[in-house]
């Protein structure tokens, strides 16, 4: 499958760009649908994570799973996030396990993708129906403080 993405710029021109970690991502869908497949609806988050993990692995990727992420205000820290799965250093992935996907899950991976250097995020429902959401916010938008 290859995706794009089309961006205007000023001229109105538009151009035609392969999205960013396209390959890697297309991996990790893929892992999403076999751990769905195989284990079906109904279990609780952290078992698809889990198995999510091991596919993930025989893949070759680097993981960090359950890692904290800081929310910095004015150069003051004012939380922590843990973002379910990190994989290779630039793709954050957010399970769930929920009769669907509500406006609140993609905000809430937004958001660790503008706490981040990470541009690319994946959104994963394993509920009745699995469903996924591809996220990118990339590192010119945002307001960076690492602490």
């Amino acid at each position: 499958m290859i995706l794009w993405r089309v961006q205007s710029d000023n001229n109105l021109k538009i151009r035609y760009e392969q999205m960013k970690y396209e390959d890697k991502t297309e991996l990790i869908i893929k892992a999403f649908y076999k751990v769905y497949n195989k284990l079906g609806y109904g279990f609780l988050e952290k078992v698809y994570q889990n198995a999510l993990l091991i596919e993930l692995q025989n893949i070759g990727f680097d993981l960090k799973s359950q890692f904290p992420i800081d929310v910095y205000y004015d150069n003051f820290k004012v939380g922590q996030y843990y973002a379910d799965i990190i994989v290779d250093d630039c793709i954050i992935i957010e399970n769930k396990a929920a009769e669907s996907l509500k406006e609140e899950n993609e905000f809430q991976l937004i958001n660790y993708l503008k706490a981040t250097e990470i541009e690319v995020g994946l959104l994963f429902n394993f509920g009745k129906s699995p469903s996924f959401k591809r996220k990118y916010f990339t590192n010119d938008r945002k307001n960076i403080n690492l602490g």
